[in-house]
């Protein structure tokens, strides 16, 4: 892969953001570090990148915080990197619009790995023309990431997405966790399973903020499957 790619270290660690930096600039990406920690999202709209990497642990305000406001301007994604071990903090993390965890100390493979995977899904399968997937009263855009349910409107992350694409086009047919997290993170040796559960659960709630109750169901020892 080509990395023509900006990204921006969301990060109060100087030794840290040497580190990260060191590692994206020898694989080809540009890298961007915000320095003031009260403009962050000014920072992000004067850069633009493509890829956000954050902590969580931040001055002022954490990560969960400056996540959810990106999140309000802007659907790029966004991997958490912190020492922080415990489920919650993921848990914490996607329900604010993350898109992967990565825990420190992280080896620099699984870094560009992660970061390589989520640019392929997010800015290198796009078609020019819009895709739109029909499940009953739903209609899921492909492209812009929008569910459509009677006269509701749902702005999907990527992740959300990509689950109700796989059970859609899968309808009917019980869908493995191993193939949601495969089609989630390309490579699932590296996530931890309890983040597609967070991800199934984020995306349920959501579902029923604009009336679709019981759309995936559970299938013990299977996976989930939408009927």
């Amino acid at each position: 892969m080509i990395n023509t790619y900006k990204l921006l270290i969301i990060e109060d660690d100087k030794n840290m953001c040497e580190v990260l930096s060191n590692i994206l600039s020898k694989w080809g990406f540009e890298v961007i570090v915000c320095e003031d920690f009260e403009k962050i999202i000014e920072c992000f709209k004067e850069c633009e990148p493509k890829v956000v990497l954050m902590d969580i642990n931040l001055p002022i305000c954490d990560g969960f915080y400056w996540c959810k406001n990106i999140r309000k301007i802007s659907k790029i994604p966004i991997i958490f990197v912190s020492s922080r071990d415990s489920n919650m903090d993921i848990v914490m993390a996607i329900n604010n619009g993350g898109d992967d965890y990565i825990q420190k100390p992280f080896d620099s493979n699984v870094l560009i790995a992660k970061i390589q995977a989520i640019i392929r899904r997010t800015y290198e399968y796009k078609n020019e023309e819009a895709r739109v997937l029909k499940c009953d009263d739903l209609l899921l855009n492909l492209d812009n990431t929008t569910l459509l349910y009677n006269e509701n409107s749902l702005e999907l992350t990527k992740n959300e997405m990509l689950i109700l694409q796989t059970l859609m086009e899968n309808k009917g047919k019980g869908v493995s966790r191993s193939k949601l997290m495969k089609k989630l993170w390309d490579d699932d040796i590296y996530v931890n399973e309890n983040t597609l559960t967070v991800n199934i659960n984020r995306l349920r709630n959501r579902l029923e903020q604009v009336g679709i109750k019981d759309l995936i169901i559970t299938q013990k020892g299977i996976g989930y499957i939408i009927l």
